[in-house]
């Protein structure tokens, strides 16, 4: 039987905690990145990217992608995007930095992922600033903006509409990462998984009454 999401793993080093930690191995099936073309994606409500994915391969895995979202699903993708795989989605623009300050994470939105998340907690990682997000996005019209740098700035964005599914982008590190750091971003992990099965069953309820 299929969890509910879908980790599709670069297989680096950063990437251990996930082939390892309770919380993943619960809820997410991990599959390696170039197994991707042949598994079955049927049973699953999300597919979680992480920014160390082989672009280039999964720009060969667009329609796959697609349809996927065809069925009222959710793509998670976290990081620094420079090919075309995702509908909709703009290339990372790099943020020019001129001083640590502009690097300051801005919530736009009451969300539940980043519900009781204080925005220095995601601006600095013990006193460092740039750890949670060096650059933005250009959204789709009428995407969700969660959060910037600066005001206009997009670092994460939640798009329902260039699809029959959910796209969330964020350009930084994985959201389901964020955990065991003693401070408000360890309910980012928890609060984006809550997230996943709540839009998806919202999704799902809009697609049988249409």
């Amino acid at each position: 039987m299929c969890k509910t999401i879908l980790y599709v793993d670069p297989g680096h080093a950063f990437g251990l905690k996930k082939r390892t930690h309770p919380f993943y191995a619960k809820d997410f099936d991990i599959v390696d990145q170039y197994s991707f073309a042949k598994t079955d994606l049927s049973g699953y409500r999300c597919i979680s990217i992480p920014g160390f994915i082989d672009q280039e391969y999964m720009q060969t895995q667009r329609d796959k992608i697609l349809e996927f979202l065809h069925d009222g699903k959710i793509l998670i993708f976290c990081g620094h995007l420079f090919r075309d795989w995702i509908p909709g989605a703009s290339m990372f623009i790099p943020k020019k930095i001129n001083s640590f300050q502009d690097y300051a994470v801005h919530i736009q939105k009451n969300h539940m992922i980043f519900k009781g998340v204080k925005e220095d907690d995601m601006t600095y990682n013990k006193g460092v600033a740039g750890f949670f997000a060096r650059g933005f996005y250009q959204p789709p019209k009428q995407a969700e903006i969660l959060l910037t740098l600066g005001e206009n700035e997009v670092v994460t964005y939640i798009d329902q509409n260039t699809t029959n599914g959910i796209i969330l982008l964020h350009a930084g590190n994985d959201l389901f990462s964020y955990m065991q750091a003693n401070k408000t971003t360890d309910r980012i992990s928890t609060q984006t998984f809550a997230w996943v099965q709540a839009a998806y069953d919202q999704r799902q309820k809009e697609r049988v009454s249409n």
